[in-house]
């Protein structure tokens, strides 16, 4: 605790130096007069010469032995603090805090003096000293201001159940008066109410308990012509967002002569925040702060908010500071449409790229499912009589072309004609006899939505397409005449397409190519393999009339089991 002081700074002052007398420089020396029986400590800072990594030390001149660091005797260092629990008479003297850094030393020397005080003993004749270790304190008559009990103590001491006393009576809360931790509110204020003031508090260290008291020199003055209102620089009525649940802290700034003693507190209600929130303590009021200027003073006393709650927002928290006064008022932030459009957009691109993956990867069955589920009994308008023409090499020795001739004229029947209700013109089937070759490729190939080309690492060997033949008008009229959209299957893997002809160079550049997979056995196709699939797919669309539905209805489809193709009745589904 702090009392009235003098305070001397100077450089080279006489003082009895007993500890590092030729190295350490004396700085500062304080005169303190307390009264005996009660706790009194002083911290060891006073010029800026001191701050960095530094060692401080207390003695009692002219000892030459460091104070016990033990916290439980009565006289001990504790940090930077020299702490008395609590004072006697005996203890008067000088005390020196010597402060060394790896450089430097420095010495703070405090005359204390111990005396007797009986307050509120009207039988004991007070001395003249006993006004000395009384604050003087100013109120102005006809405003609001405040008294400050002067408590400063390490963290170790728990100072609690604060009173305040008008002479020998103690102060309780009402119109007049407010007391607030350590400060005491007054209100109104009138020539009667200066005079003596006293604070007492209880001090806890260690277990043990103590009573810790300041009197207060009060003396009343009227305000003059040139006194000046405290003005709030923040808050400035304004609203705070703050999320529900969130911890906030509220700062009020006020600037203030240095003769005023306003009063500085936050109410809520029309109530001391502290007492309105007494229970929960969830809103508290923080310690003032202040920094001296030129002629004022800055003052700083926060709000504290543990939780921000419902009951929060809309509701004033009103800073006071004499006469003068501002509020906040919480809200609940906007929302931020911008993270939203950003999460939207995000939430879209991602949408956008599962279906456009789910649609690559499953492409083909999802187009099988919908041809099935939407199918149209129409007839179709294109005048065309033929799904497919099919288009295969031609081998001059029989044992070269058994599998392509097998694939043509057995396998690809069973599957795209039976099991899936498509029509096909196959050369060496389907023309009559007697016909000329250049007169039924012309004429059937026109009749035909799609061409379907065979093709094997071998059909170059043989002349594919070199001559004029069935195949090489089949591409003309397919590529150059009609536009015709082509079904390029190798019946094996072809990895050098230039010695191909440059009819099927450009057919596979353009439109790729399906690999077959299976073998040449007719028993074993199955239209719902991923091979078929991918030739249906790039099929047209089944569209038949009406009247052949139940032609359509007599086609054998395929249900794969394990492998094996099983007779059932209806169409072929995806």
């Amino acid at each position: 605790m702090g009392m009235t002081s003098l305070l001397f700074c100077g450089v080279s002052f006489a003082l009895p130096l007993f500890v590092a007398a030729d190295t350490c420089k004396d700085i500062c020396m304080y005169n303190e007069i307390i009264s005996e029986g009660q706790p009194f400590a002083f911290n060891c800072t006073c010029s800026s010469e001191t701050n960095g990594a530094v060692n401080r030390t207390w003695y009692k001149t002219p000892s030459h032995s460091p104070i016990s660091n033990n916290r439980h005797l009565r006289i001990h260092q504790e940090q930077t603090w020299l702490l008395f629990l609590p004072l006697a008479l005996e203890d008067s003297g000088i005390y020196q805090c010597v402060i060394r850094n790896a450089h430097s030393c420095y010495r703070i020397a405090v005359n204390l003096t111990v005396f007797k005080k009986h307050w509120c003993d009207s039988s004991m004749e007070e001395s003249p000293i006993n006004s000395l270790d009384e604050f003087q304190q100013t109120l102005f008559i006809g405003k609001s201001g405040n008294l400050v009990c002067h408590l400063y103590f390490p963290d170790s001491c728990v100072l609690d159940s604060i009173k305040w006393y008008k002479g020998c009576e103690e102060i309780k809360a009402g119109k007049k008066y407010s007391p607030l931790r350590r400060m005491l509110l007054v209100d109104n204020i009138a020539a009667e109410d200066g005079g003596s003031y006293a604070c007492s508090a209880r001090l806890t260290h260690l277990g043990r308990h103590f009573t810790v008291r300041n009197y207060i020199a009060v003396d009343t003055k009227e305000v003059g012509s040139g006194a000046m209102i405290p003005n709030i620089t923040y808050p400035k009525n304004n609203t705070i967002e703050v999320q529900l649940g969130s911890p906030l802290i509220v700062d009020c700034n006020i600037t203030d002569t240095k003769e005023n003693t306003n009063p500085r507190y936050w109410k809520v209600n029309n109530t001391l925040v502290d007492h309105y929130y007494k229970d929960s303590k969830r809103i508290q009021e923080g310690i003032e702060t202040n920094v001296s200027l030129r002629n004022r003073i800055l003052y700083t006393v926060n709000i504290t908010f543990l939780e921000v709650k419902m009951e929060d927002y809309g509701r004033l928290f009103t800073c006071h500071a004499g006469v003068s006064a501002a509020y906040i008022i919480l809200k609940r932030p906007a929302p931020d449409f911008r993270a939203y459009l950003i999460g939207g957009i995000m939430a879209f691109l991602l949408l956008v790229v599962s279906v456009l993956y789910i649609y690559n990867t499953f492409k083909i069955d999802i187009v099988l499912w919908y041809r099935s589920a939407f199918h149209t009994a129409q007839a179709p308008d294109d005048e065309k009589l033929y799904d497919a023409y099919v288009l295969y090499p031609k081998y001059q020795r029989k044992s070269q072309g058994h599998d392509v001739h097998t694939l043509v004229l057995k396998i690809l029947p069973e599957v795209l004609e039976k099991q899936c209700g498509y029509k096909l013109f196959i050369f060496g089937r389907d023309e009559f006899p007697g016909q000329a070759v250049a007169s039924v490729i012309d004429e059937n190939i026109k009749l035909c939505r799609r061409l379907m080309v065979l093709v094997a690492p071998e059909s170059s060997s043989f002349g594919f397409l070199k001559s004029l033949s069935e195949e090489q008008i089949a591409v003309y009229n397919a590529l150059i005449q009609h536009g015709m959209k082509v079904i390029l299957i190798e019946l094996e893997k072809v990895k050098d397409y230039s010695t191909m002809p440059e009819s099927i160079q450009y057919i596979r550049q353009k439109h790729g190519a399906i690999q077959w997979d299976g073998d040449f056995t007719e028993q074993s196709q199955c239209a719902k393999t991923k091979f078929w699939k991918k030739v249906r797919y790039h099929m047209p669309p089944r569209r038949y009339p009406a009247s052949s539905s139940v032609q359509l209805l007599g086609h054998t489809p395929c249900n794969c089991t394990a492998g094996k193709c099983n007779a059932a009745t209806g169409l072929i589904t995806p």
